[in-house]
């Protein structure tokens, strides 16, 4: 339970520092004077996409971290009912 709560606090934090920096990006962006509109759109659009790749490169990875402690746990199973099973027919 008191790691969930360092967790939530952690992703908390992170998500208020990528507040912050769209916030900080997008006024400079906006108060940028010898930048022309459709350049600050260009980088806008970059930045955003690039956040939502690196959204999906975390959850990929994640969920195959994920299956891969799910076939460990299967295998460990398997691996523990088989040795079950040769005890018993030892006995």
């Amino acid at each position: 339970m008191n790691d969930r709560h360092h967790n939530t606090l952690i992703m908390n934090l992170n998500f208020l520092g990528v507040a912050l920096a769209y916030g900080l990006l997008a006024i400079s962006l906006w108060l940028s004077t010898d930048v022309p509109l459709s350049t600050k759109g260009y980088w806008g659009m970059g930045i955003v996409l690039l956040t939502l790749s690196l959204v999906n490169v975390v959850k990929y990875r994640f969920d195959m971290r994920l299956g891969d402690d799910r076939l460990a746990k299967i295998e460990e199973a398997r691996n523990e009912k088989l040795l079950e099973d040769a005890l018993k027919e030892e006995v």
